[in-house]
């Protein structure tokens, strides 16, 4: 990961679903003021597709650490799971690397973890603020958008894909999952 995409991506990319979620949230507010929901699907649709787009960014920048730290799980509630619901942590990385690879045009690849089946689901989102799993929690993502990747990786989302998995934050995952299972 290049300082110069992440720069660019953080302070650009990320900061644009933030202050669209901002703006879009403001305008439902004084829209309930002056009781006209006139505009409630642009608004909820708005609201839906930055809010998306923040909560996600901020859940891609924690799915990453510093190369050093990013070493695979051995033990512990992440690495059970994902054995128990992928059979190894290679067929969970094969997994989810071509969820990654294979999402339509822009979007995101996201485990997420499913109280109701009490299990790990691999999820591609499109758009992300469409295809959710409601009720099931993201705690690890990586963002296949070619702003994530193109300054480096020009337009080899495969390479890109591949090579993030030296930085995955297994860690971190690892917290999400345990607070997730307590809900």
């Amino acid at each position: 990961m290049d300082e110069a995409t992440v720069r660019l991506h953080h302070g650009k990319h990320h900061a644009a679903y933030v202050n669209g979620l901002n703006a879009s949230l403001e305008k439902l507010s004084g829209a309930r003021q002056k009781g006209d929901f006139s505009a409630i699907r642009a608004l909820s649709l708005a609201v839906a597709f930055h809010g998306s787009g923040h909560i996600l960014h901020s859940l891609f920048w924690e799915s990453m650490c510093e190369k050093e730290r990013g070493v695979e799980p051995k033990s512990g509630a992440l690495f059970e799971a994902i054995v128990r619901d992928f059979g190894s942590i290679e067929s969970f990385k094969k997994q989810f690397s071509e969820a990654a690879k294979t999402v339509e045009g822009s979007g995101w690849a996201i485990l997420a973890y499913e109280p109701a089946g009490g299990r790990l689901l691999i999820l591609q989102a499109e758009n992300h603020q469409k295809q959710a799993f409601q009720g099931a929690t993201p705690i690890l993502c990586l963002d296949v958008w070619e702003h994530a990747y193109y300054i480096s990786y020009k337009s080899d989302r495969g390479k890109y894909v591949e090579s993030w998995w030296n930085i995955c934050n297994w860690r971190g995952a690892e917290e999400r999952l345990n607070v997730a299972m307590k809900r």
